[in-house]
């Protein structure tokens, strides 16, 4: 399951996201480090494909994708030194697939902020300074060692670690992002075994008032180079405590399509770069995610490990077929239906039917 890590300043907003996220009510009281132990909760992912195909199989039973978000406590300068339990909250960070970056942008003199005033760009900085120099700790110890193991001989994939490490410390040393590096694809190889924070995908949600949370024209105070979106964490609160119905009137009244939740969930795949396919029956209806570009056999070992290697072909019919069919029987009718094998890229929407040896 994809995990992904809340983090910010404290008193931004995390907590109150996480709750909303979830439905899983934490302590959200105002003073810092009121989050100590992450909390941790299961999102099902928002896919209204996922009820079309099961209203059209008969599906008894429907299994969205999920994601696992974990609310960290709040970081503060001088974190990677131990500052506020911080070598705690860095090792859990470490341990997601990518960040979602809470940065408070909204005014409220009961709100106390630790740094005694609202300035979103300053904080995310503070932040990413504190995730690169725990980064720039690990990469020296790591370029040490590989040193030393270079003195009793060089081959290829030491020279290509030194390589990458140097090129990291460079980077990490001035407060850049080590996702901002470029490698060489022996690098980039071996970058993939290191776990470093400032390398997982981040996406920064800028918690804003009412009126520019519902702005179309809103202009993120962070710049082109991350990628932010805005949410009033406040609303969001509230519509998690709504049922569906009134969720979709409380958001229409607001003049918003989606709940910024929903944006979230979504933003974290296409950060992530994933994709989901389906497949479905009388029985169950289920989406599975999958790498973008991912082929056949590695996309049916999703369902179950030996599918991969038992794979002998795949019957596919995309959605907008399936639902224009009426199901697969009409698709197979009308040659919707196709037969592909192993170097066939599953397609986001794809409704899969895998056979295998037994």
């Amino acid at each position: 399951m994809l995990n992904v890590g809340i983090v910010g300043l404290p008193n931004v907003g995390k907590s109150t996201l996480f709750t909303a996220l979830t439905k899983k009510q934490v302590d959200c009281a105002n003073f810092p480090f009121c989050t100590i132990e992450p909390n941790v909760g299961t999102v099902s992912v928002p896919d209204e494909r996922i009820a079309v195909l099961a209203a059209i199989s008969g599906t008894a039973k429907l299994i969205p994708t999920a994601i696992e978000f974990v609310d960290i406590a709040g970081l503060v300068k001088g974190a990677h030194k131990g500052e506020g339990l911080g070598n705690k909250f860095l090792a859990n960070i470490r341990e997601t697939d990518m960040i979602v970056h809470v940065v408070r942008a909204f005014p409220d003199p009961n709100v106390v902020h630790v740094d005694g005033s609202i300035d979103p760009k300053r904080d995310v900085e503070v932040i990413e300074l504190e995730l690169a120099m725990a980064d720039l700790t690990t990469v020296e110890k790591m370029l040490a060692t590989v040193t030393g193991k270079m003195k009793s001989g060089k081959n290829a994939d030491l020279v290509a670690q030194a390589s990458a490490l140097e090129k990291l410390q460079a980077a990490l040393v001035k407060g850049e992002l080590a996702r901002s590096v470029e490698f060489t694809d022996d690098e980039a190889l071996f970058m993939k075994t290191m776990s470093l924070l400032t390398a997982k995908p981040i996406l920064y949600v800028v918690n804003v008032d009412e009126a520019d949370a519902t702005r179309a024209d809103w202009v993120s105070p962070l710049g082109p180079t991350r990628m932010a979106i805005p949410i009033s964490v406040k609303i969001e609160a509230e519509i998690a405590g709504l049922s569906g119905e009134d969720a979709k009137v409380f958001l229409a009244d607001l003049g918003l399509k989606e709940s910024g939740l929903d944006k979230v969930i979504r933003e974290c795949y296409t950060l992530l770069n994933l994709a989901t396919y389906f497949t479905t029956g009388v029985q169950e209806t289920r989406a599975w995610t999958i790498n973008v570009g991912m082929k056949a056999p590695q996309a049916a070992a999703v369902i179950h490990t030996d599918f991969e290697k038992n794979f002998i072909r795949a019957e596919v019919i995309a959605y907008t077929d399936f639902v224009a069919c009426n199901g697969e029987a009409g698709a197979r009718d009308t040659g919707k239906l196709r037969i592909e094998g192993k170097e066939y890229s599953v397609k986001d929407g794809d409704v899969c039917h895998f056979r295998v040896n037994v």
